[in-house]
């Protein structure tokens, strides 16, 4: 009996062995068709432009950092500006999405007030809004204030809550955690801002920190809204500096030297991605605990 048993154990064991040692192929093959064109952007930076349009594979046939060297001088101004004018707007809108997110996320999580359910749905019905449906009322807007060729209009919407997705992340997240810690707060003499402080920001780290790379790879990769308000080349961001580079009078674009900014100028996100990858995926799958 003991060795019939014995003997379904290991039949059992040596089926999960199986489906482990398929499923981690499987999931393998994915993952490198997933990561192929990054592998082969950065190996195109190594390559002439005959062999970045003759060559599918990502492997150089050598390794020359040129391209990044001469990359890096390109256009009018060097990419040590674009980079500095990148992070002039991407780090306060990054602040003010965080705090305008969890100020409102509050107040909707924790708080009864007149109309508060038409408020949430109307919050919630702007998520389906096509951002394209507001650009030209928020241009003519700042236009009206002067606010034109300036980082303003980048920052002011996020620091207004106008991101709805944060502020939903905020909200569920926030729910989940129980209303006991406030009520042992308020006993304790906290008001409704030192029970944020003191006892909801602590927890709020995996929420915050979704927001944070959500908001800064958005953001540092944002084409179009630099491109709408920025005017002068001197404060153009690295994604519009990488479009002006493709457009030389000579006609011959300088590929590798394209490709070479693009692998840099994905270092930022990617570096924060993986510093804050547990809080990521901690606050990710813990914002819809409880609805």
């Amino acid at each position: 009996m003991e060795h019939t048993k014995s003997a379904y154990q290991a039949k059992i064991e040596s089926r999960q062995r199986v489906g482990n040692i398929v499923r981690y192929v499987v999931l393998t093959i994915f993952a490198l068709i997933m990561i192929y064109p990054l592998l082969w952007l950065v190996g195109a930076t190594f390559k002439t432009n005959n062999q970045i349009f003759t060559q599918i594979s990502f492997i150089p046939t050598s390794i020359d950092f040129t391209p990044y060297i001469k990359g890096w001088q390109m256009g009018t101004s060097s990419f040590t500006t674009y980079y500095l004018n990148t992070f002039l707007y991407v780090i306060p809108k990054v602040f003010f999405t965080v705090l305008a997110a969890t100020v409102v996320g509050y107040g909707f999580a924790r708080f009864e007030f007149p109309f508060k359910k038409v408020f949430f749905a109307l919050l919630m019905g702007t998520m389906f809004l096509p951002a394209v449906v507001t650009q030209i009322p928020l241009y003519l807007f700042f236009k009206q204030f002067g606010l034109l060729d300036t980082y303003a209009p980048l920052i002011i919407p996020s620091a207004l809550a106008q991101q709805p997705f944060f502020v939903f992340l905020m909200i569920q997240f926030i729910r989940s955690i129980p209303r006991d810690f406030d009520e042992a707060a308020t006993i304790d003499g906290c008001n409704s801002f030192g029970i944020l402080w003191r006892i909801l920001l602590p927890s709020l780290k995996p929420a915050i920190m979704s927001c944070v790379i959500f908001q800064f790879v958005w953001s540092f990769s944002d084409f179009l809204g630099p491109l709408i308000y920025i005017t002068s080349p001197e404060k153009y961001p690295v994604s519009i500096a990488l479009q002006l580079n493709t457009d030389v009078s000579s006609g011959v674009v300088p590929w590798n030297q394209i490709f070479a900014m693009s692998v840099i100028s994905l270092l930022p996100a990617i570096i924060l991605f993986f510093a804050a990858q547990r809080y990521f995926v901690e606050g990710v799958t813990s914002s819809g605990i409880k609805g």
